[in-house]
């Protein structure tokens, strides 16, 4: 008796923000090469975004990198987000990217959306999924919104709200070195030690593959915050503004074509 084949989830693709559009489009290129190059059909969903050109922008980029058919989900609010029209271009899609903006205008206009179902349905079919920015803060379960910069860890420090849930395993911070987002990463990271952080910076993106395992592309770096070690967190008896304790953090800077290992926190190196 033959056994169904389990089709892998598509890779998902947070990128850090501000990546290189038109000199050295590499994240981009790659993104359009996993979606199947010229053949590719890609829907962008530029809700996060308050500025009207974004989605016919980026629209023209992936038009300009050999994409022929490229969907603008111009979603503005929920009504949009159960419209029909929208989950059938999405359904034909063979990748779909999300654009910047405000993080918070995607949870609530597509949180609970035949929208949102239908991401983590394709998704889950194998099509990539990236977002840039705020996009990529919306793709794990947890979404962290904003927070205090600088190093040091504070209760109170960070905001989280659920996210579209493509990952259970990891959380993403963007504009990472740019905004000095450490501290509030490691915050989030504390009320969920059993996940991994990936903080991305600016022109950079993680590749995830269906293992939650990851490599590096562009021109900045993805600091690791590994948690499975930690053994002792202050967090629970930590009054609101204080400095948390936190022992047994490893950290990790991978730079372009570095890879990690989830399963067993390991670091491969290119060079």
């Amino acid at each position: 008796m033959s056994m169904e084949h389990k089709t892998r989830r598509g890779f998902i693709i947070p990128i850090g923000g501000r990546e290189e559009k038109d000199v050295n489009p590499r994240i981009l290129e790659r993104f359009v090469e996993l979606c199947g190059g010229k053949e590719a059909v890609i829907s962008v969903i530029p809700t996060a975004s308050n500025l009207e050109d974004t989605g016919d922008r980026y629209v023209e980029i992936f038009r300009r990198l050999g994409v022929k058919k490229i969907y603008n989900n111009n979603i503005t609010n929920r009504v949009d987000a159960n419209n029909e029209i929208f989950t059938k271009q999405l359904g034909e899609s063979t990748g779909i990217f999300m654009t910047g903006g405000n993080q918070l205008l995607l949870s609530t206009i597509l949180g609970g959306t035949v929208v949102a179902k239908m991401i983590r349905k394709r998704n889950s079919e194998g099509v990539p999924v990236a977002g840039t920015s705020a996009g990529a803060a919306f793709i794990p379960e947890h979404m962290i919104v904003s927070g205090d910069s600088g190093l040091i860890p504070r209760v109170g420090g960070v905001t989280i709200a659920p996210g579209l849930g493509l990952t259970n395993k990891i959380m993403i911070d963007q504009h990472f070195s740019q905004r000095n987002r450490l501290g509030r990463l490691l915050t989030a990271l504390s009320y969920n030690p059993y996940k991994t952080g990936i903080g991305v910076d600016e022109d950079t993106a993680a590749i995830i593959d269906c293992d939650g395992n990851f490599s590096a592309i562009g021109s900045g770096a993805l600091t690791v915050v590994d948690m499975s070690k930690v053994e002792f967190s202050s967090v629970a008896n930590t009054a609101p503004g204080e400095a948390i304790s936190l022992v047994g953090v490893k950290i990790h800077t991978l730079l372009d074509g570095d890879y990690y290992d989830t399963k067993n926190h390991l670091v491969i190196q290119k060079r």
